[in-house]
């Protein structure tokens, strides 16, 4: 695991680069999650780091497979100092923890739920699961182990979710894309959905 882990924060420092803070979250029963905080000018990433220790397994198998299966971390970018998204520490622990306390399976197009502020005044309380590759390529480990993939994270508002279960996540992405949605905009409104 260790082993693992250890490649992974390599992989996030080549692609990000020296991390600034990290912080370390632990939830009874679970493995440890450290979440590392990376800023690139204007544009902060923290990027999970213990997730990917153990497979994601199928919550409805009777036997979880100790090496099979897809593996993931997290990495949500905001812009710098426009609010307190440093507080999104805890929140993204408890998301990457959640393959092994609910026995959710992460893949992109999802929808996470907290239920509570990304961070303090956050119009955000979930995220959608977008495709990996363009920040931190794909971590290929050794058979027959599958890679880990860095799973980027956008904030949705409480209105965006809504719309995403009923239309999907491709035409919330196609709806934020048309209408030029900074994404990164810790303070941004819904965009229209009408």
């Amino acid at each position: 695991m260790g082993e693992i882990l250890d490649l992974v924060e390599a992989g996030l420092r080549t692609a990000l680069g020296e991390p600034d803070a990290r912080a370390e979250v632990t939830f009874l029963g679970t493995d440890r999650i450290e979440v590392l905080r990376f800023v690139d000018g204007d544009v902060v990433r923290y990027a999970t780091l213990g997730m990917s220790a153990q497979p994601m397994a199928d919550p409805t198998s009777p036997l979880a497979d100790p090496v099979k299966g897809p593996r993931a971390e997290l990495v949500l970018s905001v812009r710098l100092g426009l609010a307190a998204t440093d507080e999104v520490l805890r929140p993204l622990a408890v998301l990457a923890a959640s393959p092994q306390v609910e026995g959710l399976i992460v893949t992109p197009g999802a929808s996470l739920d907290l239920g509570s502020p990304l961070w303090s005044g956050a119009p955000f309380s979930s995220v959608l699961v977008a495709e990996p590759g363009g920040l931190v390529e794909d971590l290929q480990l050794d058979a027959p182990m599958d890679p880990v993939r860095f799973l980027p994270l956008l904030p949705m508002t409480h209105n965006e979710a809504a719309w995403k279960r009923v239309r999907g996540a491709q035409e919330l992405q196609e709806r934020w894309l048309s209408h030029g949605t900074d994404l990164r905009d810790p303070l941004r409104s819904s965009v229209p959905l009408d």
